[in-house]
């Protein structure tokens, strides 16, 4: 455990932005098993609905920090080739 005032503020500021990271990227999870769901049920304008949510919420993600902004670009269009190749 630390002794010095400002590394144990640290710790609590990392607890913190710990918590609001991984409630994003599960956001971002739930979002995309939802979109391949809706293409695998055949769904496809469902899909193109989720598709526009996950985006926003992957763009958002990135523009916080909680994953890298080429991670994000990846995996937006990895997610809209998958849904230009089923339409």
């Amino acid at each position: 455990m630390a002794n010095i005032k400002s590394a144990k503020k640290r710790i609590r500021v990392i607890k913190r932005k710990t918590a609001v990271n991984r409630i994003r990227k599960n956001e971002v999870r739930t979002y995309i098993r939802k979109f391949n769901d809706a293409l695998d049920n055949g769904d496809i304008d469902k899909a193109k609905e989720l598709f526009r949510i996950v985006e926003k919420k992957i763009t958002r993600a990135a523009a916080k920090g909680t994953i890298h902004k080429s991670a994000a670009s990846r995996k937006v269009s990895r997610l809209a080739k998958r849904l230009n190749k089923a339409v």
